[in-house]
């Protein structure tokens, strides 16, 4: 039985949340090609209904942890564009106060731990939140991301082999776009069917259709439950699409137009909406409403992030230790 069913507000919420996502990220790409934005940076233009079909599953208090293609589930988790726009124009109104950039977002206040620049790093990171959930003794979960790469790191196996032992309320997802950074999965592995690398563990492990929010919403309200009721993690395979490259230096020509037409033809915003109209949830007014707001939030985070103030020179030294006057060497 599931714990979060699907209805009217459900598919709203998804439009409106992977709208944001998408113009969002599509008006970033276009201030890097602008050079307003430096640095590295990740778009997630495709894969919007693995975040949108996570959050519906969960509940206040869970959190998330994921790589450095970041800026989704930060919105989806409620930080508020304006901040996100300006840590990656690295001005001190920025939700890690211009630091972080776009690969390295954290807000303790929206339960959001990061945007991680070591491939596979956050993994063990996501096992040891569930870890202090579990000693706390909240009702929490952590969902913990990582793409199709990083299923190779060592310390994959040494968290998932923990998170069975301690029974850890950790649902540990693979981004699986097929590509890493450029080179395709099945150039890297002679097992493509990445959830099987959970069996090796005796984990509950599937692969979900990552183009389809219903599907993700279903198979993580599942693995949700288990680890709210003790039972431990799940290892989840969404198998998705970026439709850009890597990153933004990235021309992908490692795959054909032809492909990429395919994953467009399954656009996840695209199939929400004709849900939307088909059942008659809203019509083409509340559409082009939504549309509407999208783009102005979009607009005024860029309008904030340009007046925004770049940090003091003293923010060098702050936050680095806990400890407010740790004795390092300053000169």
């Amino acid at each position: 039985m599931s714990a979060v069913e699907i209805n009217k507000d459900t598919y709203l919420k998804w439009f409106e949340s992977m709208l944001l996502m998408r113009k969002f990220e599509e008006k970033t790409g276009q201030l890097y090609g602008q050079q307003k934005i430096r640095g590295f940076c990740h778009l997630y233009i495709g894969q919007e209904a693995v975040v949108a079909g996570a959050i519906s599953a969960m509940q206040l208090g869970d959190s998330m942890i994921t790589t450095y293609r970041d800026h989704a589930h930060a919105l989806a988790l409620g930080v508020s564009a304006d901040s996100i726009m300006a840590e990656m124009y690295g001005k001190a109104t920025g939700v890690s106060k211009g630091k972080g950039g776009s690969m390295h977002m954290f807000s303790k206040e929206h339960h959001f731990y990061g945007g991680h620049g070591i491939v596979g790093g956050q993994i063990p990171l996501g096992a040891g939140i569930a870890f202090a959930e579990k000693y706390k003794g909240t009702n929490n979960v952590n969902i913990c991301y990582m793409g199709d790469g990083a299923v190779r790191q060592g310390a994959l196996n040494e968290a998932f082999n923990m998170a069975m032992l301690w029974k850890l309320p950790v649902v540990f997802v693979c981004e699986n776009n097929f590509y890493a950074m450029g080179t395709s999965v099945e150039r890297t592995t002679n097992m493509t069917d990445i959830y099987k690398i959970g069996l090796g563990f005796d984990m509950p492990c599937a692969p979900v259709d990552g183009m389809d929010p219903v599907a993700v919403h279903n198979a993580m309200d599942e693995a949700i439950q288990r680890a709210r009721a003790g039972e431990g993690p799940t290892f989840l395979e969404m198998r998705t699409y970026r439709y850009r490259g890597h990153s933004m230096s990235d021309p992908a020509k490692y795959r054909t137009k032809d492909e990429l037409e395919e994953y467009k033809a399954k656009d996840p915003i695209e199939s929400v909406r004709e849900v939307i109209l088909k059942e008659k949830y809203a019509d083409q007014a509340w559409i082009e409403g939504i549309e509407g707001k999208i783009k102005q939030i979009v607009d005024e985070s860029v309008k904030f992030a340009e007046e925004s103030p770049f940090p003091e020179a003293s923010e060098l030294f702050t936050d680095v230790y806990v400890q407010q006057d740790y004795p390092y060497v300053k000169d």
